[in-house]
């Protein structure tokens, strides 16, 4: 018995030891540099012998692939060339979907670099079956893909009768890696079979583990290769016309506009490791518009980015002070929409004056050095200068400007070092906000405003597990009328009047405060997961110069666990189960929000996709409910969801859900339904249709406030709000090089109020006497004027408001033709389209008279050609 437990021992012992073996491939240099035309049988390739032995990561996880993957790796001085073989035993099945770039659809095949080797950034060079290129960088830390990532570089396919095999040529220029004569790097070729959702690879990983990077394998002989640093300019020119209703008597609203721009984008190696980007006078007419919105909240809307300067390499300068999705999830030094923002101030006008305000404040010159040195150091700085935007004023033929912008100079710096094979980091961040502010603009903007963060993260453990520690502060120097607005802001409401432990004070010139996180927790991809949280952010805490902070004044805490299987069992291919628990104070020790949920998702073996959850938030304190007046008990709610999809694989998929809020004392009752349909007809055509439709009811919406015999007055009123919103996609890809895209989305919100009311007690046990509903006695309303309020019931109207009903009516959309007829080199031709429409005193939501009514609106259309022309040059460090 001894001997065969021994016996056991050391095979489980070698057993362990080559499981964990790290796969070699030794590089070949070749004298001659392959036709990239996806033929692998030709010199140089047929000198050298295949490479298999792939691995499944899904869905079964350490089987044999279904199909068989071989490949080759030759370099010269220039490139690294990569032959791929995707054998098939029914060539009929391969998925060649024809996409846009980074689309990631239809069987692929490519390579990973990690020539940094630092087992935390990949380089990611992919390929469809139709030879559409996929690039990408992976970051092992954040367990996240930068898309943004798009080099120059070149691939080909070709189908055969037992596959499709792929050529790939990519540029040392590219790459990033030291000036070794022996090069190591981390490496791996990977394969995803679209129609089942397989994934294999030639390193084996394990979703045990995580992140993916730290689990390639190794790429040796690669000698004598020279880093390049990498110069590449793109000059572009812009021509733009503008179509909209005349309006009569305004001289900058005749009916049209013609204008025409240039400018120039560019990548500077300043070393291989440090890129610097920069755009002199960018131009991002061809980016998609923001989704239509009705924001009834007192908070600020977060949209995402879509510029492809900020958007490229945003993953260095991202110091996210809380993790996940909730509320605080956007807080974040560093905002790139500040940058180029609509102008937040508004010119004087007298009656009979006409204004022309630019839609964006120029962005004079933006420059970004991002890059990772071979000792660890990430580095992103960034540096904009926009513009002194004026709006330009006409009184009778009589002009004059006035700034609705200052000068205003935006420094970001984020650095990172990574210690002990990179479980260690630790970073910094600073950003700066200068205005040039005069005496008519000086009181109304900071002058100055600067933030700054650290943060230490450390793994153990294979990095299954760690500890995260983020801290920040802010310094916001201004005019006392400037700051006193930053303190009004809705942000914290230092006026409220119930408040203690801060006051608001006109006589100040700077705001300070401070903000941050502490993280601890199990992260994997299979088996036990939790993640416990601590964050705060101190009431004068305020980073929107250039940053996004949502709301301040608040300590808040979650712990989430969850459990994933990934091994595929029964009828399913994954399931996850989580469960949250949440709660939230004020820098007062006032408890103001706790709550919980739990949810499910399923993924079959059929590929159908469920979801489901509850979600309970509890009775709650609410510190801004009242927009400045005293903190409000306001109820809690149940909340239960659910969504369903159909395999995204087959041609026609569909992916349904829906949202149910449930007001405890039946103060909100809000329900969203939503789908998503897409249809796929043939390999390049694809329309997806994705409808809403949402109810929102409650008893407590904000209306106005009003002060009265030294009595401050809150009015509130039942909200009966209906919203539907489409938004339609389709994609038209003709070659992998040639595309047409169009986005449309018609949206319209129906908003009526009844039932006024004043808040009385705010904090009353009993949720009713909180507040008193005006009778027929005391509420009148008169067309024109709005509701009149006879408090007294002395026939003589005591205070007023405006008629909050209405409806909002909008359609916008975008198409645009994309041709990148050399690599790097793009023809952009777009059209966009808006119509707005708002009505004061609206009816009941009539879904076919509104719409009848959007489309008669006059629309304002961009009709836009874009041109950009890639210079390259490249030299040895």
């Amino acid at each position: 018995m001894k001997k065969t437990g021994l016996f056991v021992f050391i095979l489980l012992l070698v057993s362990g030891i080559n499981s964990q073996a790290i796969k070699t491939y030794n590089a070949t240099r070749t004298l001659i540099s392959p036709k990239i035309d996806g033929d692998t049988d030709e010199e140089p390739w047929d000198k050298l012998e295949w490479e298999g032995s792939f691995i499944q990561l899904e869905p079964h996880e350490g089987s044999e692939p279904s199909q068989q993957t071989l490949f080759k790796l030759i370099y010269d001085n220039d490139n690294i060339y990569v032959a791929i073989k995707c054998l098939e035993t029914d060539p009929a099945l391969i998925n060649n979907r024809l996409s846009r770039r980074d689309e990631w659809e239809g069987d692929m095949a490519g390579v990973h670099f990690d020539s940094y080797h630092d087992k935390r950034t990949g380089f990611v060079f992919v390929v469809s079956a139709s030879g559409v290129k996929n690039d990408c960088i992976l970051n092992d830390e954040t367990d996240s893909s930068d898309d943004s990532f798009d080099p120059v570089w070149y691939v080909k396919t070709k189908s055969r009768h037992d596959g499709w095999y792929a050529e790939f040529r990519i540029p040392l220029s590219q790459l990033r890696f030291s000036n070794n004569s022996d090069q190591v790097w981390g490496f791996n070729v990977v394969r995803s079979i679209y129609r089942n959702e397989e994934f294999s690879c030639w390193s084996p990983a394990s979703k045990k583990n995580h992140g993916y990077v730290n689990q390639y394998g190794l790429l040796k002989g690669i000698q004598n290769i020279k880093p390049r640093k990498q110069i590449e300019l793109a000059p572009f020119t812009v021509g733009k016309y503008e179509s909209y209703e005349k309006e009569e008597g305004n001289p900058f609203a005749d009916g049209s506009d013609i204008s025409f721009d240039a400018g120039i984008d560019g990548k500077i190696g300043i070393t291989n490791d440090i890129i610097m980007d920069f755009a002199i006078n960018p131009d991002f007419g061809q980016v998609e518009a923001d989704p239509s919105e009705i924001n009834l909240s007192e908070f600020e809307t977060y949209f995402q980015e879509k510029r492809p300067f900020f958007v490229e390499g945003k993953n260095i300068t991202n110091f996210q002070l809380t993790m996940g999705d909730s509320p605080w999830s956007t807080d974040n030094l560093f905002y790139s929409r500040r940058i180029g923002r609509y102008p937040q101030l508004s010119p004087q006008l007298q009656d009979g004056e006409y204004s022309k305000i630019p839609q964006n404040t120029r962005i004079l010159g933006a420059f970004k050095v991002s890059g990772k040195t071979k000792k660890g150091f990430s580095v992103g700085i960034i540096e904009n200068l926009t513009n002194s935007t004026k709006a330009l004023i006409d009184n009778n033929g009589t002009r004059r400007k006035e700034i609705v912008e200052p000068l205003t100079n935006y420094f970001i710096t984020r650095v990172q070092k990574d210690f002990k094979k990179g479980n260690t980091l630790l970073g910094a961040m600073f950003t700066s906000t200068y205005r040039d502010l005069n005496d008519e603009n000086k009181a109304y903007l900071p002058l100055s405003a600067i933030t700054g963060g650290i943060d230490f993260t450390q793994y153990w453990k294979d990095k299954k597990y760690f500890i995260s520690l983020m801290m920040a502060g802010s310094q916001i120097s201004g005019t006392k009328e400037s700051i006193r607005d930053l303190q009004l802001s809705s942000r914290r409401y230092f006026q409220r009047p119930d408040v203690e432990y801060f006051r608001y004070d006109p006589q100040k010139t700077s705001l300070s405060g401070t903000g941050g996180t502490l993280l601890i927790g199990k992260q994997v991809n299979d088996g036990l997961r939790y993640v416990a949280n601590v964050t705060w952010r101190s009431p004068g805490f305020e980073t929107n110069d250039v940053g996004f902070l949502r709301e301040a004044n608040n300590i808040f805490e979650f712990i989430w666990v969850g459990y994933i299987i990934n091994k595929p069992f029964s009828v399913f291919r994954t399931v996850q189960f989580n469960s949250n628990q949440w709660s939230g104070l004020d820098f007062n020790g006032n408890l103001l929000f706790k709550g919980g949920n739990i949810n499910t998702n399923l993924t079959f073996k059929k590929l159908w996709r469920l979801g489901f959850g509850i979600n309970y938030e509890g009775n709650n304190i609410a510190n801004t409910f009242l927009r400045g007046g005293p903190s409000m008990y306001v109820p809690g709610n149940w909340n239960y969801w659910f969504n369903i999809g159909s395999n995204p694989k087959k041609k026609l998929t569909a992916t349904a859900g829906a949202s149910i809020n449930d007001g405890f004392k039946n103060y909100l009752n809000a329900v969203n339904y939503f789908a998503n349909i897409t249809y796929k007809p043939v390999n390049s055509f694809n329309l997806s249709m994705m409808p809403s439709f949402t109810t929102y009811d409650t008893e407590l919406q904000y209306v106005d406030s009003y002060t009265y015999l030294n009595d401050d007055k809150y009015i509130f009123g039942n909200l009966d709000q209906k919203t539907f919103n489409l938004t339609i996609r389709v994609n038209y890809n003709i070659t992998p090089d040639l595309s047409v895209q169009y986005y449309g989305s018609p949206f319209i919100s129906s908003v009526l109020f009844n039932k006024f009311k004043n808040i009385t007690d705010p904090k009353a046990d009993d949720y009713f006497d909180r507040f008193h509903v005006y009778n027929s006695n005391e509420i009148f309303y008169e067309r024109g004027v709005g509701y009149l309020i006879d408090e007294s019931n002395d026939g003589i109207y005591d205070y007023s408001f405006s008629d909050p009903d209405f409806n909002f009516r909008q359609f916008r959309s975008n198409l645009v033709v994309r041709w990148e007829f050399i690599p790097g080199s793009t023809m952009f031709l777009a059209w966009s389209q808006s119509k707005t429409d708002f009505e004061e005193s609206s009816t009941e939501f009539n879904f076919k008279e509104n719409f009848k009514k959007l489309f008669k609106v006059t629309p304002h259309d961009i009709f836009l050609l874009k041109i950009s022309y890639r210079i390259q040059a490249g030299k040895f460090i």
